[in-house]
């Protein structure tokens, strides 16, 4: 569909007040998993997280990278293993996961920032104590329970007009690595930032009333429906721990946190800057209950 320039204008100026609503807010946006691994969707995240910079949003990037961890441990002949969804993590995969995190994906996401015109720069969690963890469970090994969240060195990082990039590993006074799982973290940065919202790119549409009909979206759930939704079976699975992310961002100060499909071209710009609302959006209940 091309548009012509008179269209394009009124784009622009549907989108004003939506601009106006998070000029000078942070917004911390959670990308992982396999929205990173389709490298045309990836270069449209990245020109997305550009324009809202550029547009005056403080944007703080919190990445995973699961497949591309269990890739690098097959190839030096390491088995993952998970329990409760959970990767056990002896000490040589922590040194992995941290190579993989902090090395290659985050300097990767930070030059295809630059590559679209951003200031990107990358942090891992153990750069200025940002992320404290602590061992979540014996038997896990190095899987780290947050308990701590540093946010000087991102807030002095928007103050400079950077993008941070933050790797999702942890660490403690002892100087151990600790592999943090990425939606844990990045519901605990945006709180610690007290963000105006935190988005979290995931492969499903959202929350659905009937999981196999997308057409059954929810868009807007409050913290306080989401335990009955649970009940129900509405939520499951693997979408228990994310949600409970949400709400733990909700509770720690941040306005509104989106579940969206990051397999949606732009789906983050529909997200902020349209009515559409395209994913779904968890708030305290109250005021806040608008796109």
């Amino acid at each position: 569909m091309e548009l012509n320039n008179a269209q394009r204008a009124q784009v622009l100026i549907h989108a004003l007040p939506y601009i106006q609503k998070y000029n000078g807010k942070i917004v911390v946006v959670k990308y992982g998993g396999n929205a990173m691994i389709n490298d045309e969707l990836k270069e449209a995240v990245m020109g997305d997280l550009v324009l809202l910079h550029l547009i005056g949003v403080r944007v703080v990037l919190v990445h995973g990278g699961g497949p591309e961890i269990s890739d690098l441990m097959k190839r030096v002949g390491k088995e993952s293993r998970f329990v409760d969804g959970l990767r056990v993590t002896d000490k040589e995969t922590a040194e992995l996961v941290l190579m993989v995190l902090a090395g290659k994906i985050g300097k990767n996401l930070v030059s295809l920032l630059q590559g679209k015109g951003g200031k990107a720069i990358g942090l891992s969690g153990m750069d200025g104590a940002l992320i404290q963890a602590k061992p979540l469970r014996e038997d896990l090994g190095y899987v780290g329970e947050i308990t701590g969240i540093h946010a000087d060195p991102v807030l002095d990082l928007l103050e400079k007009g950077y993008i941070p990039v933050i790797s999702t590993v942890g660490s403690d006074p002892q100087g151990n690595v600790y592999n943090i799982n990425a939606d844990t973290a990045a519901a605990r940065i945006a709180a610690a930032l007290q963000a105006e919202c935190l988005i979290s790119m995931t492969d499903i549409r959202g929350i659905l009333r009937d999981k196999d009909d997308p057409d059954t979206l929810i868009s807007r759930i409050t913290v306080d429906e989401a335990p009955s939704l649970m009940r129900d079976g509405i939520i499951s699975g693997g979408m228990i721990p994310k949600v409970d992310c949400c709400i733990e961002a909700i509770r720690g100060g941040v306005n509104r946190v989106f579940i969206i499909d990051g397999r949606i071209p732009h789906a983050i710009l529909i997200e902020t800057l349209t009515d559409e609302g395209i994913g779904t959006m968890f708030y305290s209940g109250g005021s806040h209950g608008q796109h």
